[in-house]
C-alpha cells in the first residue's frame, strides 16, 4: 500500500522547471529519503506534497486524497519539521504549541500538550519565549510541533541540521521510536548521508528537478561500487560511472 503516489509532476516558475516530470510511490510505513544538491527540486517537491504549491501539471495522490482538489481532507493527518521555520519568537513555547495544536484541531489538546511535554522534556522552558531557547531547545520544540496532530505521514526537511551529534542522534531515536509505535510514513530530505543509511529504507536522488536513481542505501551503495551513501551522492552529483576515479 502507498502512502503517496506522485505521477508526471512538473512545477515551473516562468521559464524554470523547478520539477521536471516526477514518476514515484512511497510505501506507507516506510521511510524515504529524497537526496539531491542545492537547486536539484527537493523543496519544490516537498512543497507540494505538504499543498503548499499547487504543481503546474501532474498528479499527487496523499494517504489517498487528491493534493490538488481535496488537500484539506488529509492536511489534519500530516506535519512538517524543519530548523529553517522559526516558531514566533515573542510566544513561549506553550502559546506556540497552543497555536499550532488549533490549526491541527487537536482533540484534547492541553493533554497533548502536556504528554509531549513530559516526553521531549520541555518542562524547563515550557513558557519561555521560542527566540530564547538554544538550537537544541528549538529542535525539541519543532518535534513537539511536529508530532502535535499525531500523523500519520511525517516531512522533515534537514531535521537535524546544526545539532551536535548527541542531540542529532536524539531527535533520529524520536523519530525511528515514533514510527515504530504509530506506523507513521517519513519522508526525509538530508545532507546527512550517514542519517539517510541509518533511518531510510528507499532513497530518490534527483538531480535539476528529475529522479536520475533510486533504491535502498544499500542497493545504491552496491551499485555504485562506492562504500558509503555519501560516496554515491558526490558520483551522481558529479556525473561520475562506477569505478571512475574520484
Amino acid at each position: 500500500m502507498s502512502a503517496i503516489e506522485v505521477q508526471a509532476l512538473f512545477k515551473s516558475f516562468g521559464p524554470i522547471k523547478a520539477v521536471d516530470g516526477l514518476d514515484f510511490s512511497i510505501k506507507a510505513g516506510s521511510t524515504t529519503a529524497l537526496l539531491g544538491g542545492n537547486g536539484a527540486g527537493k523543496t519544490t517537491t516537498l512543497s507540494m506534497l505538504l499543498g503548499l504549491l499547487l504543481p503546474t501539471s501532474g498528479s499527487i495522490t496523499v494517504l489517498g486524497e487528491d493534493m490538488v482538489r481535496h488537500r484539506y481532507r488529509v492536511l489534519p493527518r500530516m506535519n512538517f519539521s524543519s530548523p529553517y521555520v522559526d516558531l514566533p519568537h515573542r510566544l513561549s513555547v506553550r502559546q506556540n504549541l497552543k497555536v499550532y495544536g488549533g490549526l491541527y484541531g487537536v482533540e484534547r489538546l492541553a493533554d497533548r500538550i502536556a504528554e509531549l511535554t513530559a516526553e521531549l522534556e520541555l518542562g524547563e522552558f515550557i513558557d519561555r519565549p521560542a527566540g530564547k531557547l538554544s538550537a537544541g531547545q528549538k529542535t525539541r520544540v519543532a518535534l513537539a510541533k511536529a508530532l502535535l496532530n499525531k500523523p500519520d505521514l511525517l516531512l522533515l526537511d534537514e531535521p537535524t541540521a546544526s545539532l551536535d551529534p548527541d542531540t542529532a542522534d536524539w531527535v533520529r531515536g524520536w523519530f525511528h521510536s515514533y514510527q515504530r509505535a504509530t506506523g507513521a510514513t517519513i519522508v526525509l530530505a538530508s545532507h546527512n548521508m550517514t542519517e539517510v543509511e541509518r533511518m531510510c529504507d528507499h532513497v530518490l536522488m534527483m538531480k535539476q528537478g528529475r529522479i536520475v536513481d533510486q533504491g535502498s542505501p544499500a542497493d545504491l551503495i552496491a551499485r555504485f561500487g562506492r562504500a558509503s551513501m555519501e560516496e554515491v551522492f558526490l558520483d551522481i552529483a558529479r556525473d561520475r560511472r562506477r569505478g571512475e576515479e574520484r
